[in-house]
């Protein structure tokens, strides 16, 4: 039997295979934090976008950049190129043509010197008047030549891709065959305008003649349009960030292009065909250009192009208009003006973009909102009770509560033993750790047990119970920094029962100046306001409806809370707010304690802030109900909470 046979090949496109998987575990922690202080999942979403991660630059990182590399364009150029060089060019002329005439003592000599001398100062005007003359200086003639091939030049880099190489030494043949490429170009142009019939066969025999000077291989007509009215759009808003005067020396010296006015005139008219043709695009903007690097008329055409792909780039990453995708985001743009890493920045930000949406992380509300979806919030929970582990594993003699069971039921599930574990030995698993920790260290036989080996067997109590968790959501709470701390401990609770007590019965319990029960969605995705009331009679109330709802069930309510109770629930369903707190809601609130407490009831207060009368309200409350207060800073409230319901489900 031969063995399976591989090939392999090079990679050219799409994701790339070997690329490790997207870790959403940064990112959702991230948005569960801003969610839980009060923004909405899509507001969350974007914020991370806009802010990136660890490895990955955000949107405002990378706008900046473009922003900064527009300003460094404009900051370092300046568009005046072609002119100050046309102008070097004629005084070397002008200065080498004197040379040549000043031995020679005849008239026709004196008579050049004077032309010379009547010569305008302005540079068209100059470069026009010598159209004509005869010139006795070698280097005069070659560099008057070089003004004509160097305009020529320069006007069709302006417009067209690469066309100032290839005219590097242009001689007639190549001059006469530009002017017919213009021609038939205007001509292929007027009779799209006019939507003739034979447009493609038009457009077929043009690419056949002189598609070589069209590097971007454009396939239709309109495709063909585009390319060109982009950069002529671009060399007019280069024209129109130069003066007036500037702007005036061009147009004349144009006509001296390769010594041939066609050529400008052809220019001119398939700048209005264009124009009219494309009308959207941008023909009226300038730019400031304030550096001191002179650019010629096709390098300036480049620069204003860049700065149109930056405004573009800068539009993308806004994200601010309708329907904006970050799929908009031209990377390859990015790549061009930024680099490699913003490209791959800009790719990333769009995957995680994607995989966020795409795994199910968000769902839509009736009213179209977008809130966390229970996948999102097992795994923020996951987050939330492994940092209040970690809170239980740093306290002094302490083990981790949530695994160190009293004895009880085997759970299934066995650990590492640690030092002062009274759990029953889980001996196949310690057996096979000692025979996988032998064989690989190369013993023979009489194999030993190590410590290492040793796993124990996890226990609980199976007793149910029913659970109240009652949060404070005053203002207080949001104006304290107590708002995040708290949902973050309902998430780690919530976390903990679903997946080691799933028997147990937790109903989530807010109360302002009224109480409601609640999802954990709607408790994580819960905006402060300004509410006056601290309803703990109602909150309390609700919580014994949950308990007797549960009969046979221990009965546990843990209430957290920042303020003494100012508001009451009278017998039509009204709060009464009161402050200082009346003695008619302090009455009512110890009365449904005191009804609580016949049911047995486990009552926890956790105590956050040291407000006397707090302190002293809270106090009575525990002794009423034969239950306890704990004051934990708000680092510790979640830690705190799972303690006490551990704690209490032990009993």
């Amino acid at each position: 039997m031969t063995a399976p046979g591989y090939s392999y090949g090079p990679w050219h496109e799409g994701p790339d295979p070997l690329a490790p998987p997207t870790d959403l575990r940064e990112a959702l922690d991230e948005i569960g934090q801003e969610v839980m202080a009060g923004a909405s999942p899509r507001a969350a979403l974007e914020e991370l976008l806009r802010r990136g991660t660890q490895a990955t630059a955000g949107l405002d990182e990378l706008t900046r950049r473009v922003w900064q590399r527009r300003a460094e364009i404009q900051r370092r150029h300046r568009l005046d190129g072609t002119l100050l060089e046309v102008r070097r060019l004629l005084d070397e002329a002008v200065a080498a043509e004197r040379a040549a005439l000043f031995p020679d003592p005849s008239d026709d000599a004196r008579f050049q010197e004077a032309s010379l001398d009547a010569l305008p100062s302005g540079t068209a005007a100059a470069v026009r008047e010598l159209g004509g003359y005869e010139w006795r200086s070698e280097q005069g003639r070659e560099n008057f030549e070089r003004i004509r091939e160097l305009l020529g030049r320069e006007l069709l880099d302006s417009r067209f891709e690469g066309m100032k190489n290839a005219l590097r030494d242009a001689g007639s043949a190549d001059v006469e065959r530009i002017n017919q490429m213009l021609a038939d170009l205007n001509a292929l142009l007027a009779a799209h305008a006019q939507d003739l019939a034979d447009v493609p066969e038009r457009f077929a025999e043009f690419m056949r003649r002189h598609g070589a000077l069209f590097p971007e291989r454009p396939r239709t007509v309109d495709e063909l349009i585009d390319v060109l009215a982009a950069r002529a759009a671009a060399a007019q808003r280069m024209l129109n960030s130069m003066s007036p005067e500037q702007r005036a020396e061009l147009a004349e010296l144009a006509q001296q292009a390769f010594g041939d006015p066609r050529l400008a005139e052809q220019l001119s008219a398939l700048d209005a065909q264009l124009k009219a043709l494309r009308p959207g695009q941008d023909w009226e903007s300038a730019a400031r250009m304030r550096g001191n690097d002179p650019l010629g008329l096709g390098e300036g055409v480049r620069a204003m192009s860049d700065l149109a792909e930056l405004d573009a780039l800068a539009e993308q990453l806004s994200q601010s208009y309708a329907g904006a995708r970050l799929e908009d985001i031209d990377a390859d743009a990015l790549v061009r003006q930024l680099g490699d890493d913003a490209g791959v920045d800009a790719r990333r930000l769009a995957e995680l973009d994607r995989e966020l949406r795409g795994q199910g992380l968000f769902e839509r509300t009736a009213d179209g909102s977008l809130r966390l979806s229970p996948k999102a919030l097992r795994r923020l929970g996951e987050t939330a009770l492994s940092d209040v582990i970690r809170t239980l594993r740093g306290r002094a003699g302490q083990r981790e509560t949530a695994s160190a069971g009293a004895a009880g039921e085997l759970t299934g599930s066995s650990r590492p033993w640690q030092f002062g574990d009274t759990q029953p030995w889980e001996v196949s698993r310690t057996v096979r750790n000692a025979v996988l920790r032998t064989a690989a260290g190369g013993a023979g036989r009489g194999r030993r047990l190590d410590v290492s080996d040793v796993e124990v067997a996890e226990t609980e109590h199976r007793a149910r119970a029913a659970v109240a968790l009652c949060v404070d959501t005053s203002w207080s709470m949001v104006q304290e920094g107590r708002w995040l701390p708290m949902k973050r401990t309902a998430l780690a609770l919530q976390q903990l029962i679903a997946t080691r007590f799933r028997g147990d019965a937790l109903q989530l319990i807010t109360f302002g100046r009224y109480a409601a029960t609640v999802e954990l969605a709607e408790l994580v995705g819960m905006e402060g306001a300004w509410e006056q009331g601290t309803n703990a009679h109602h909150a309390l109330l609700l919580a014994g409806r949950h308990l007797r709802g549960n009969p046979g069930s221990r009965p546990v309510v843990l209430l957290v809370t920042d303020g003494e109770p100012t508001a009451h629930l009278e017998p039509d369903g009204t709060a009464e707010f009161d402050y200082p707190p009346a003695p008619r809601t302090l009455a009512k609130t110890l009365t449904e304690v005191d009804r609580l407490a016949k049911l047995g009831t486990s009552l926890t207060v956790f105590r956050l802030g040291d407000d006397p009368r707090l302190t002293s309200f809270v106090d009575l409350l525990a002794r009423r109900a034969k239950g306890r207060v704990v004051a934990p800073d708000l680092g510790g409230l979640g830690a705190a909470v799972v303690d006490d319901y551990l704690q209490t489900r032990r009993g």
